[in-house]
């Protein structure tokens, strides 16, 4: 440490912070437009500049390190002329629209110019104008406003991982934009709005919507990946107007996915759902709720007298809340009925009873691995922010490897990427494991027999060598293998890899899926999971938060089973075909800015939010319509005032897990066919309801792209496919057709549709052996 002054106070410094950072942990201001904590220091705002006693000149405070003895006055003439004359030069050619400006009243430059501007501008001559560039649905520019800060460029470049933004020309005549006209893709672009001191990049949907002091920020919890990211609702009258992210190092640091930016927009969607609705006679009729609470009861009651509990199931998103997940399990067992499950995108469940839950593990422990092998994960679609750590980590020295179905630019240093079909991504982790065995500590005998009887190949090697040798080695498993009807094997393979390099494993979840776990929304020991309760065609239906064409592994078995149910209940926030189709009852769902909850992250830590909004119509809280729905059926237990009081319960010494947790899980055999297997991603932004109901999110590049299959060039010449014209894709006596895009970096023997959209909807299962043929032929 050092000693030095800032106006007076004696400080001791870290020696290796900078002027401006000393001053900020002493709580002393310094303005500042170009310098961020969480971005390079580029010193070229000058608007820092401060007096060092023996320095000729004043200094920029941002790029100034501290030395022992030095002093430092941020308010001394010399220092306050400089930084007068430096806001006078930005000014010269800033437009006056602050009226008009959305960042008006959030402004820095506003702000400071109060303190640092003059009163009369002595410059006469005009100003410049520079022309908007279109950057993308989700993105407003007004480059004539902006002050060169480049903060947007070095984001782009140190966070994001991808030089979209740049400087080109000189002087005044330097524009901020993209070198080649095209919209941002980085998953985390909408942080430039966040980070632009003017009003030069701002949020394209909330244009001209509200004023800064029109709006109050409540606190919140994104709910659309694992992480749980902190937010920030702008909230005038009863509308979400934008959100911004919520500062928390242990999660989201400042950052924020686009996903969990602007999914804000589907809440005022035209599907929303706003009154409770019975069908009458195949005709719809909207209903008071007690009518619509009691025929739900009535009718799944009618179904369990008839032909027993073990023909209800009820199936719930991963996404709900903790409190609407145990209050749904709660009612529906107080029911009878066992068949209950959230892994609606699941196919195997044979390692169901495995314990992956991560003890004593953060997703700031990320920042400290030192070897990264991340396995059948598109992670920047999966998990934005945690592929953002992972990015902060590879810059920082850990080695990053990927085996996956298809490679995809990770916008990070890659030592080795594998694209391989499932039966050889099968072989290729037990080589891994093979090798790791040779050097282990210990024997696993139960694997000694299944396998291979060859020796690892190099890649494998290499692998196996990068995870022995870390000292924090740690693996990621993400949906493209968890989704896939043969998971169990690839996942026992996994932890055997883990446990054999000593290193941390992780389950890349789905939402909420931690809470849901605690909660208990999975079968017993007699109940059906998922895909059994579709499979079975059974005779009733709770269905909650989700969309049964969408979010399920197995389309058209679900549309098959509802059109069979006698009974089907739903509650959900948004309408559809389908909806109308199959249910019974519709009983409309408040959204996560509406209600109160607890969102549980991957690495296990609870958090709780408060509704910012009221419901939309006569929709409720999902809590609320499942403590009624208890009332309404008569049990006991269902007299909460709060969703606290739920918590409570859950949290109390008397209640259990339905879950029975074991230690391992080892396959009959390693053995995987293949033929051409149909890979399926949920894309980025179809997530779940809604992500797909933001317009601003499918109005980018990301979401356009899911229109078309993909398959690698040697693929397509072996099959006969040209690329000029559609494909058929076959899968048992179901067909799409769809344009198909060649793309080699899909693995052969695969080739690609997006889930999650009405085209692949319209097939049966995510990943399955399917044919492909060229429209038109025979």
């Amino acid at each position: 440490m050092v000693n030095i002054e800032i106006d007076g106070i004696p400080l001791k410094v870290d020696p290796t912070k900078m002027i401006i950072q000393a001053a900020d942990e002493a709580g002393i201001d310094i303005p500042r437009f170009c310098y961020h904590k969480k971005l390079s220091i580029a010193a070229n705002c000058r608007m820092c500049l401060v007096e060092v006693d023996k320095a000729r000149k004043p200094l920029p405070a941002c790029s100034t390190p501290v030395s022992d003895g030095m002093k430092v006055f941020t308010d001394s003439k010399i220092a306050v002329d400089a930084q007068r004359s430096v806001m006078e030069f930005l000014l010269i050619n800033h437009p006056l629209d602050c009226p008009i400006c959305d960042q008006g009243g959030e402004c820095e430059l506003q702000d400071l110019s109060m303190g640092y501007g003059e009163g009369l501008g002595r410059f006469t001559e005009g100003k410049r104008a520079v022309k908007d560039k279109d950057i993308g649905p989700l993105i407003r520019t007004d480059m004539t406003r902006c002050i060169h800060c480049t903060r947007c460029v070095r984001f782009g470049q140190e966070i994001a991982g991808v030089k979209e933004l740049g400087a080109t020309g000189r002087g005044e005549h330097m524009e901020i934009g993209t070198y080649v006209e095209h919209s941002l893709v980085s998953e985390l672009s909408g942080n430039i709005i966040d980070l632009c001191p003017v009003g030069a990049l701002t949020s394209k949907p909330f244009r001209y919507k509200a004023r800064a002091w029109e709006m109050q920020a409540r606190p919140s919890i994104a709910p659309h990946d694992a992480v749980g990211s902190n937010i920030e609702l702008h909230i005038r009258k009863n509308d979400v107007m934008r959100v911004v992210p919520r500062e928390n190092e242990a999660v989201n640091e400042s950052w924020l996915s686009d996903r969990d930016r602007f999914s804000y927009l589907g809440l005022s969607s035209e599907a929303r759902l706003r009154d409770p609705m019975i069908k009458v006679d195949d005709e719809w009729q909207v209903v008071d709720w007690q009518t619509a609470l009691e025929k739900a009861v009535d009718g799944l009651k009618g179904v369990i007298n008839k032909f027993g509990a073990e023909e209800v199931a009820g199936l719930i998103s991963p996404t709900a809340t903790l409190e609407e997940a145990y209050l749904f399990q709660k009612w529906l067992r107080g029911l009878g009925c066992d068949n209950i499950d959230h892994r609606l995108r699941q196919q195997d469940f044979a390692d169901s009873d495995v314990d992956d839950s991560l003890a004593d593990w953060q997703l700031a422990d990320i920042d400290d691995s030192d070897a990264i092998v991340l396995l059948g994960t598109n992670i920047r679609a999966e998990q934005p922010i945690i592929a953002h750590r992972i990015r902060q980590a590879a810059l920082a020295g850990a080695t990053v490897s990927s085996i996956s179905l298809f490679n995809r630019d990770l916008l990070m240093p890659v030592d080795r990427q594998l694209a391989v079909n499932s039966e050889q991504m099968l072989q290729t982790f037990a080589g891994i494991a093979k090798a790791l065995l040779a050097a282990a500590k210990h024997e696993v005998q139960a694997w000694q027999d299944l396998l291979p009887d060859r020796s690892p190949s190099p890649f494998e090697q290499n692998v196996a060598l990068q995870l022995s040798n870390a000292m924090k080695p740690t693996l990621f498993v993400g949906d493209l293998i968890n989704h896939q009807p043969q998971a169990s094997k690839l996942r026992a393979l996994a932890r055997l890899v883990a446990e054999l390099s000593d290193s941390q494993l992780v389950m890349l979840t789905s939402a909420n899926s931690h809470a849901h776990q605690r909660a208990g929304t999975i079968p017993g020991d007699i109940g059906l999971n998922a895909r059994q309760s579709w499979e079975r065609a059974l005779r009733g239906y709770v269905m909650m938060g989700f969309d049964p064409m969408l979010d399920t592994a197995q389309p058209t078995i679900v549309r098959d089973a509802l059109r069979r149910a006698s009974f089907v209940v739903v509650i959900n926030s948004f309408d559809s075909d389908w909806l109308r189709q199959y249910a019974n009852v519709i009983l409309p769902m408040a959204c996560f800015a509406e209600t109160s909850g607890t969102f549980i992250g991957i690495d296990e830590r609870p958090q709780q939010f408060a509704g910012a909004v009221a419901p939309r119509g006569d929709s409720r809280p999902g809590w609320k319509i499942l403590r009624v729905l208890g009332n309404v059926s008569k049990l006991k237990g269902f007299d909460y005032i709060s969703s606290q009081d739920v918590v409570d319960e859950i949290d109390s010494p008397m209640h259990e897990l339905n879950a029975k947790r074991q230690g391992h899980f080892i396959p009959d055999s390693l053995e995987l066919t293949s033929d051409l297997m149909l890979i399926s991603e949920i894309p980025m932004y179809n997530t779940d309801s809604l992500v797909r109901h933001s317009q601003a999110l499918q109005r980018t590049p990301e979401s356009h792209a899911n229109d078309f299959a993909r398959i690698n060039a040697k693929e397509a010449e072996h099959r006969g496919l040209d690329p000029q014209h559609e494909v058929v894709i076959s899968q048992d006596d179901r067909q799409v057709t769809v344009p198909v895009e060649i793309d080699n970096n899909i693995a052969d023997g695969c080739i690609y549709l997006a889930a999650a959209t009405p085209v692949s909807a319209q097939l049966g299962s995510l990943f399955s052996q399917v044919q492909v043929r060229q429209a038109g032929a025979q």
